[in-house]
């Protein structure tokens, strides 16, 4: 297995991610969480894995110095058109994960790490380059696929032989993550790095709701829904994502 880029699916994943509900909860969680845990001061941010630029350019939005790092040149182009269209500036690197150690030269107050994991072929490998890539006291921002709530759907839907044969992983060429992360080891790998100071299920219900039901809801009162229960003890380890904001040790 190797680390997945979308250098051929950059418009196939805008449209499916951020083209409805569940791009517009997966922003409302993380955009409510850095509301919380930042200062209110302008900050340098590293954006790793930076797609389309979505959460870049709502950082940028908010006085904060922005560089993003995307390996797929498509996502990149896609992110520099969002911001010339905003009249936001921002630095731009086509660099894969590996490569970003040798490129930058001082640590970041906040980096971004968002998707990213559940397409590595190693998934920790990448936690002590953000490490390295983070000042004394700033702060991480990490969001990943979470392996429980794929089991759980699994489950709701009677996938009994894919749950037997435990291959949670998905297709070739498709926007299911190759990689899906159980919260529990990955805690583990995060010990003597990071400190996880608060955590958030993206998407605690929604995904779980019959398709008569999304249809019928209007999208205000189900991100106000989202947030409210994005923390609950029994609802936000459902979260399709996971949103934990870190702190270095």
């Amino acid at each position: 297995m190797s680390d997945r880029h979308f250098d051929q699916l950059a418009t196939r994943f805008a449209e499916k991610i951020y083209g409805g509900a569940k791009g517009a909860i997966r922003l409302a969680v993380l955009q409510a969480d850095l509301v919380e845990a930042l200062p209110d001061r302008p900050l340098r941010v590293l954006d790793i894995g930076a797609g389309l630029g979505h959460m870049s350019l709502w950082l940028a939005e908010r006085g904060h110095h922005v560089t993003l790092a995307e390996p797929a040149e498509p996502m990149l182009e896609g992110a520099r058109q969002r911001f010339a269209d905003a009249g936001h500036t921002a630095t731009f690197i086509q660099a894969p994960w590996q490569d970003l150690l040798g490129q930058l030269t001082e640590p970041y107050d906040l980096v971004l790490c968002h998707a990213v994991l559940e397409w590595l072929a190693e998934p920790h490998a990448i936690l002590p380059v953000l490490h390295q890539l983070t000042v004394p006291g700033g702060w991480l921002s990490l969001a990943f696929y979470n392996r429980d709530a794929l089991i759980y759907r699994n489950l709701l839907k009677g996938h009994f032989r894919k749950m037997r044969k435990n291959d949670m992983a998905g297709e070739k060429q498709s926007l299911t993550p190759q990689q899906p992360l159980d919260p529990r080891e990955l805690a583990a790998q995060l010990e003597g790095l990071w400190q996880v100071e608060t955590q958030s299920g993206v998407r605690v219900f929604h995904d779980y709701m019959p398709g008569e039901f999304q249809a019928r809801v209007a999208l205000q009162d189900l991100l106000e829904m989202e947030l409210a229960h994005r923390r609950h003890p029994s609802f936000a380890g459902l979260g399709r994502y996971l949103h934990w904001i870190c702190r270095p040790v």
